[in-house]
């Protein structure tokens, strides 16, 4: 591996460090607090944050929003990543190694803007059916702001080149790899023309496939199962970006899911993927 390599990979695993620990809001409020804190902190040091704020079962949560300096171009790009988990694990694949990239994107793209607009967001209360991410995505419809595409980070850490380790929806496994070391992309019908430059990008990085879903992925329920569904179900273009969760990783909202279970080459890889993505949107 390269140096440049190496050193992303070094910076991946110190925030992997800070905020791979049970975090969830009621069962391990000081976890979630350190964590919320460490993105703060941390995304600050890239620009100007705005708290987003909500209320959900009489308490005000935050989903915290990064603008990064842009360059140009037509459009806004947001990418997210959800900070809070399940109770019992520490989540270092879902979602500390999204969080981990998220904070590695605010890193790259602050020294150096990409083409679009682009707004980081760590989404709070995606393990209680999204409530963060619907909040969030309620506010920019009723502003009508414009949205070119959002993209959700979701597990992003897990690989598995055995035969057979990658499982599927009923009927895709005739069309995509048995072997569970890529990364997917999951998007609206309206993200799909992103998606294929996007994949393009990725490959060069690290083995990507996508897909498509229509009817803001009903009929694939296991498509909708992060911070993307809300703007597929208000008609904007977004996908989610994946290692595909339990459909692979069997540490999935368990204890076991720490960092000594994540692939930390494979992220990486996913990180840089992404990073060159977005450059061609």
């Amino acid at each position: 591996m390269d140096e440049a390599h190496q050193d992303r990979k070094a910076r991946l695993l110190t925030n992997l460090q800070e905020v791979a620990r049970e975090r969830h809001p009621d069962t391990a409020p000081a976890g979630h607090a350190y964590v919320a804190d460490h993105m703060r902190r941390t995304l600050a040091r890239h620009g100007a944050l705005a708290a987003h704020t909500f209320r959900h079962r009489g308490r005000l949560h935050e989903n915290i929003v990064l603008d990064l300096p842009r360059r140009g171009g037509d459009g806004l790009v947001l990418a997210g990543a959800h900070y809070g988990g399940v109770p019992g694990s520490p989540g270092a694949d879902d979602n500390g190694s999204a969080l981990a990239v998220l904070l590695e994107l605010a890193r790259v793209f602050s020294e150096m803007p990409p083409p679009c607009a682009l707004r980081l967001v760590a989404f709070d209360l995606e393990e209680q059916d999204l409530v963060g991410s619907r909040a969030y995505a309620a506010e920019l419809h009723e502003r009508r702001e414009p949205l070119r595409l959002m993209l959700s980070l979701e597990m992003l850490g897990y690989r598995d080149a055995r035969p057979g380790s990658q499982r599927y929806p009923p009927g895709l496994r005739y069309f995509y790899p048995e072997r569970g070391d890529f990364i997917g992309l999951i998007g609206n019908l309206r993200a799909a023309p992103s998606m294929r430059r996007m994949a393009r990008a990725m490959r060069a990085a690290v083995p990507c496939e996508w897909l498509a879903v229509p009817w803001r992925g009903r009929v694939l329920p296991d498509t909708r199962r992060s911070d993307h569904a809300p703007f597929w179900d208000l008609g904007y273009p977004a996908l989610m970006v994946t290692d595909t969760a339990d459909l692979r990783n069997p540490h999935y909202h368990r204890p076991s899911d720490r960092i000594e279970t994540l692939d930390l080459d494979f992220l990486t890889a996913v990180c840089t993927g992404v990073i060159a993505a977005l450059r061609v949107l």
